[in-house]
């Protein structure tokens, strides 16, 4: 997948510096559902690497972890995920994880609109962001990116999250001026 300036692609195992950069801080990790602990080192990159590799080899289109790199310079800044929800895989979640020195960049709006309009375009009828209730930035984010709050759940991770919906026509930029996502330009 292509925006403007980011790529989305798959993760290689020699991303596993980069990746460090973004799930080994803590201002990254202490957001992420469901809970994951920082990454401690390289190998440890390495390995989880390798596990997200192999699940999406067997994950059916659209699902997948993508490796997010800046197109200027080719440099991975984050990732991004398109993964079914537990319980019962029937909720599909859009989700994006940058380096915070990326923070501010709208590099977030653009994996929202790719993620999403590759879901919909393999037959995906909503997609949901979960955001931690304290996570202000990124809830600020999916509501800037057309995303409307539905509620409060425990249903996810068993964490308190607050949910996010997008469906196909909020991404519609033909659509009159009050359905369209807010940074329409």
């Amino acid at each position: 997948m292509r925006t403007d300036r980011l790529v989305l692609r798959a993760w290689r195992t020699d991303d596993a510096e980069a990746a460090l950069g973004i799930y080994g801080h803590a201002d990254v990790a202490r957001w992420l559902s469901p809970a994951m602990d920082r990454v401690p080192d390289l190998p440890a990159m390495r390995l989880l690497l390798q596990q997200w590799i192999a699940e999406d080899a067997r994950f059916a289109e659209p699902g997948g972890r993508w490796a997010v790199e800046r197109a200027a310079d080719h440099e991975v800044i984050g990732g991004a995920v398109l993964l079914p929800l537990p319980p019962g895989n029937e909720d599909w979640e859009i989700g994006w994880q940058l380096h915070p020195d990326e923070w501010g960049q709208d590099y977030a709006g653009e994996c929202t609109f790719a993620l999403a309009s590759w879901a919909f375009a393999h037959g995906l009828d909503e997609v949901f962001t979960v955001v931690r209730p304290d996570n202000t930035r990124t809830a600020a984010a999916v509501r800037r990116n057309g995303m409307h709050w539905v509620g409060e759940t425990r249903k996810y991770f068993d964490l308190d999250l607050q949910v996010f919906r997008l469906r196909a026509a909020d991404l519609d930029r033909t659509a009159h001026e009050g359905h369209r996502p807010p940074n329409y330009t």
